[in-house]
């Protein structure tokens, strides 16, 4: 549904283009939820747990800015991940004022089976698009988010 706004065809064009990114992002989103809650995790859950499983150990202001959550938001979340038995703190190696969280063995088993059932899904869903309209999607999306920054 495009917009009901009154404005300049440049505002009304951006409007409809947001509203359609938006709308299609949370369809997606409701979509690969389910997924990740079989898993009994939270979309942030997933989202450290998997940064912490690709990227190694991180500290919290590094993870926030990885999976675009603040920083208050971002200690619940990894203090439910350690309380579960998923990360753990250790100091970091060139400072050991700085904690940075990694997977424990029991959290890096449950990413692992998390993660592949994640991209089964995400691939089921994301076939709505041919690999070439995926790829230009991607590449229209990584221009605004340069753009925005």
């Amino acid at each position: 549904m495009p917009t009901k706004f009154k404005g300049t065809r440049a505002e009304a064009t951006a409007l409809n283009a947001f509203i359609k990114l938006m709308r299609g992002a949370d369809s997606l989103n409701s979509r690969l939820m389910p997924v990740i809650e079989q898993h009994g995790l939270t979309f942030s859950q997933f989202g450290v747990l998997e940064a912490l499983y690709h990227l190694g150990p991180m500290c919290h202001t590094e993870l926030a800015q990885k999976i675009l959550r603040s920083g208050g938001n971002l200690t619940l979340v990894a203090k439910n991940l350690e309380r579960n038995g998923w990360v753990r703190p250790v100091p970091s190696p060139e400072d050991r004022r700085v904690r940075r969280l990694t997977l424990t063995p029991k959290g890096r088993s449950l990413i692992e089976r998390a993660f592949r059932d994640h991209v089964a899904n995400l691939v089921q869903q994301m076939g709505a698009l041919t690999s070439a309209e995926q790829e230009e999607l991607g590449r229209l999306a990584k221009k605004l988010g340069i753009q925005s920054a």
